[in-house]
């Protein structure tokens, strides 16, 4: 297989379209295997509950809901929101009883065979997970689909396009964060605000995202947990983009060095939007700028205000840092004649 950095600056389109772009049938196979697991979720997994269940939605998170999957990888992060649930503090309360029956239906199903599957049930941190973690299998599949299942209060109820939180939501949530002292903890309630913000990009944007989504993870394989979380990657690209080009039809190759140049730029990083939630709201506005005033990097979440996804450590951007200037030299960051590829002029991300 080509190596991304021996690929020409000029030839990343092609990269991507060869290896990065999921192919027909297994994306085929990743949406049966999602059917099957929201089809139980909704229809059985707490019905027998002493108490009955209503699951109001499933919701498709991760890679796989933003439509940035790369080939071969499997994963899937459903959100199940749950009726019985009136605030995030009651979700952090009643988390582990419904991650517990999940888990307990799952293994009955695969008892009865119900399903023409295999579950294979991941040991999961009871005091501190936020999902169950398990993988489905099936004749049917090339590979095991990998699920993180997370309960979760449905804050936003049913959303239509274009859809604006009411301020009351996150007021709700900046109180109950900061008497709980989880900022940022209650992320899966917006997955559908995350995956909409995503999902709708240019279809050029989200192939830059897989880019720079497999040159992170080569870098993880390296470093592992130590990096920066890989959202902060995915958004930093989204800031690029919009700095710099907003065009449907850009060249990858400035995209991605404008991505590597602002990692090395990443004492100065302070990246907002405020399509979701804004400052007119006194308690909001007096949040944000707390916020925005805390040590860089900051990148907020554009769902979540209390998320800062840039992450708590700096030492994880300097060891990204390192691993940009050793690729700046590569070949996919060089054009023809050895000189730089150019970034995109305005994505400065400095605050």
């Amino acid at each position: 297989m080509k190596k991304l950095r021996k690929t020409r600056a000029n030839q990343l389109d092609k990269f991507i379209e060869d290896r990065l772009l999921p192919d027909e049938d297994f994306r085929t196979q990743v949406n049966e295997a999602i059917h099957i697991i929201c089809s139980f979720l909704k229809e059985r997994c707490f019905q027998s509950a002493p108490h009955p269940v209503r699951v109001s939605k499933v919701v498709k998170g991760g890679s796989s809901g933003k439509g940035t999957t790369l080939r071969g990888r499997s994963d899937a992060d459903l959100v199940v929101f749950v009726t019985s649930l009136t605030g995030f503090q009651e979700q952090l309360q009643h988390r582990r009883r419904f991650i517990k029956e999940i888990r307990k239906q799952l293994e009955a199903c695969q008892r009865e065979e119900t399903f023409e599957v295999e579950f294979e049930v991941q040991k999961w941190r009871r005091k501190k997970s936020r999902a169950l973690s398990f993988v489905l299998r099936s004749p049917r599949l090339l590979q095991g689909v990998k699920f993180d299942v997370l309960p979760a209060f449905d804050a936003l109820g049913q959303l239509t396009k274009g859809y604006r939180p009411d301020p009351k939501v996150y007021v709700q949530l900046i109180q109950e964060c900061e008497s709980l002292g989880r900022e940022g903890e209650f992320s899966p309630c917006f997955t559908e605000l995350q995956r909409a913000f995503l999902k709708e990009r240019p279809t050029k944007l989200k192939s830059l995202i897989r880019l720079v989504k497999h040159w992170y993870q080569m870098c993880k394989m390296r470093h592992g947990k130590k990096l920066p979380p890989q959202y902060a990657l995915e958004l930093l690209t989204v800031y690029a983009w919009e700095q710099g080009s907003m065009e449907t039809e850009f060249s990858t190759a400035q995209g991605f060095r404008t991505v590597l140049e602002l990692v090395l730029k990443h004492q100065h990083l302070c990246i907002y939007w405020e399509k979701y939630y804004d400052f007119e709201n006194p308690i909001i506005g007096q949040y944000l700028r707390r916020q925005l005033a805390k040590p860089r990097p900051v990148i907020l979440d554009p769902a979540d205000p209390t998320g800062n996804v840039a992450g708590k450590d700096p030492y994880s951007w300097q060891l990204l840092a390192q691993e940009v200037r050793v690729w700046l030299r590569y070949s996919c960051c060089k054009n023809w004649d050895g000189s730089p590829v150019s970034t995109w002029e305005g994505a400065g991300g400095t605050s």
